[in-house]
């Protein structure tokens, strides 16, 4: 049996003749779905009383409801039963790493939400292991049910080794590399390092132009309406950032499209109801908007894929029509594999979703196999993930640390001013909030004063003397233990929080252990554990098995009392977005891009 990849369909050029003698009935399809509505992505409307006709994994035909039958009585049928069938969802803009788990066992979770493509910037697994770590994560990509493409890491790390230490350094050669060697290697992802690009930064245009040269597309990061002239014009021509109507209007009229985020709204990721605003009230095309999910963890993969993100922008405004055109033809054509995906159209993949009237996929084909029906992985889907990719050695041992680490300051012996990194929701920016503390007898009875608690970053890489860098977190609302990460974005040090050294210590114990994970731990005891030993990234588990793990999490994290989610709080260290981060050099102010002390 061949083995379920994208590699299973030929290439179109090899298949033209077979296609067009299917689609003129000189030679029978391998398969037909009929008495299906179709959904065109091409014209945006819904067309009733239809059939595909599919061979090879492409669709040679879209033919009325019953044609097959009348020149073929033996031809295999599926009844879709009025069902709506339409292109399989193409995600153009995720990181992979945020579920927690590999490539081939995200395709699970995306295949039963009726995602067939995606593009992913592997940029975390790349701040943990250089050219090795993407590399490896392309091995896995060929490797899955799924068709996995790549938007190449740009900025790792995401700002300089004066301000963080990573355990990769993707200079512009290594990236030119990449595209060289990887056809996958599609665009340029995500360029986070906006003031920089802005600013004409060498470093920051020497790798847009390694991806400008061969004529690859560069996706973007940015924040801000100042910015946008500048950074459209370096190249840039998307983003998934634009969080308000006013800077996604800004962007569409730059030239920029325009990737609307859809976040559960117990996250920092759900931007899509404000931006996609400049649809739905100033009046502009969706023609060069598209919806993408960016972060989910495996928990969060199987309840919000990017078919929730597509109801949501029904729900913004949009037609069904056209939410599923933005979540399939639109990315499609972005990267410009749109002769491929993205569409029902004759010659394309037969990666199909059935759903019903709800937008809601009940039953998915990945390049014309049946690989969900009835929202259950079928057998053949069963047996291809039992057979993921191994990651070399050396990813499992990325988290290096020295013995005897103080993961607490010395309290202030007078009165100062300390920088504190107050947190709000939704948590993607922090706001830095000058306290004015007075002398404590101890700490606890500061943190109680002024709602304040321990923040530490401690490199893992290997590549110090072991850095350890303190700060205060404001409102963020913990009131025991401690709660840890080694996924603390971008360069993925570990970041733990806590109300006292023995829990902080018993917290970064367990993450070593691991060698990786994210953690919740009280009164000396580890309450939860995600383990996460490849990278200090990626569990080695199927999804659901991650996903049940990650739910525990999310309870005692909110027993813990913490006002912002993990996945927030995993932000925490992420040196490209204002006003205050703490890296395992310190505190830093963004935009500013400048370090400061604790007290003062």
């Amino acid at each position: 049996m061949t083995k379920l990849t994208r590699f299973a369909v030929a290439p179109l050029h090899a298949m033209t003749r077979r296609l067009a003698d299917v689609a003129s009935a000189r030679l029978a399809p391998d398969l037909v779905i009929t008495g299906a509505r179709v959904l065109s992505t091409y014209s945006e409307r819904i067309h009733p009383g239809r059939e595909l006709w599919i061979t090879g994994g492409r669709i040679a035909a879209v033919k009325p409801a019953g044609t097959a039958r009348k020149a073929w009585s033996d031809v295999a049928v599926y009844d879709a039963a009025g069902g709506i069938i339409a292109p399989g969802l193409v995600d153009p803009h995720i990181h992979i790493e945020s579920s927690m788990v590999t490539a081939c066992a995200y395709a699970e979770a995306a295949l039963l939400n009726g995602t067939t493509t995606i593009f992913c910037d592997s940029h975390e697994i790349g701040n943990v292991m250089d050219v090795a770590g993407v590399e490896a994560m392309l091995e896995d990509a060929r490797e899955a049910p799924l068709s996995i493409f790549l938007t190449v890491p740009s900025t790792v790390p995401a700002t300089s080794a004066a301000l963080e230490t990573a355990g990769g350094d993707l200079t512009p050669d290594k990236i030119a590399g990449l595209f060289d060697r990887w056809p996958e290697a599609v665009a340029l992802g995500e360029k986070m390092d906006f003031v920089p690009v802005t600013m004409g930064d060498e470093r920051s245009h020497a790798i847009l132009a390694a991806a400008l040269k061969r004529g690859r597309p560069v996706s973007g990061h940015v924040y801000g309406r100042e910015f946008v002239a500048a950074y459209a014009a370096s190249g840039v021509t998307d983003t998934h950032e634009a969080i308000d109507r006013d800077i996604a209007d800004d962007l569409l009229d730059a030239g920029v499209w325009v990737f609307l985020r859809g976040g559960p709204p117990t996250t920092p990721w759900h931007s899509l109801p404000q931006a996609i605003r400049t649809v739905t009230e100033l009046g502009a095309s969706h023609k060069r908007t598209a919806v993408c999910t960016d972060d989910r963890d495996a928990d969060d993969l199987l309840l919000f894929g990017l078919d929730w993100v597509v109801r949501e922008a029904v729900k913004a405004g949009m037609s069904p029509e056209q939410a599923w055109s933005m979540g399939s033809l639109h990315g499609a054509t972005r990267f410009g594999t749109d002769g491929d995906i993205g569409g029902l159209g004759g010659g394309r993949r037969a990666d199909l979703v059935l759903m019903d009237g709800n937008l809601k996929p009940q039953s998915t084909w990945y390049g014309g196999e049946l690989v969900v029906e009835n929202r259950k992985i079928t057998p053949r889907l069963d047996q291809a993930l039992s057979q993921r990719y191994q990651y070399p050695k050396a990813a499992y041992v990325t988290v290096k640390l020295p013995e005897n680490l103080k993961l607490t300051p010395e309290l202030p012996a007078k009165a100062c001013t300390v920088n504190a990194i107050k947190t709000a929701l939704p948590g993607i920016t922090l706001i830095h909030e000058k306290v004015a503390i007075e002398p404590a007898n101890d700490w606890p009875s500061l943190f109680a004063r002024y709602s304040l608690c321990f923040v530490t970053v401690v490199e893992r890489h290997g590549k110090s003397a072991g850095n350890v860098a303190y700060g205060l977190l404001k409102d963020f609302g913990l009131k025991r233990g401690a709660v840890a990460s080694s996924v603390g974005h971008d360069s993925h040090n570990i970041i733990v929080a806590g109300t006292n050294e023995g829990d902080m210590q018993v917290a970064i114990a367990a993450i070593k252990a691991q060698q990786g994970g994210v953690c919740v731990v009280a009164d000396g005891k580890v309450r939860a554990l995600v383990p996460l030993p490849i990278a200090g990234l990626l569990s080695d588990k199927r999804v659901t098995e991650v996903a049940e793990e990650v739910k525990v999490l999310k309870t005692e994290w909110a027993e813990a009392g913490c006002t912002i989610p993990y996945m927030g709080f995993n932000l925490i260290p992420l040196s490209v977005i204002p006003e205050i981060r703490i890296t395992d050099k310190g505190l830093v102010l963004v935009p500013q891009m400048e370090l400061a002390p604790l007290f003062e």
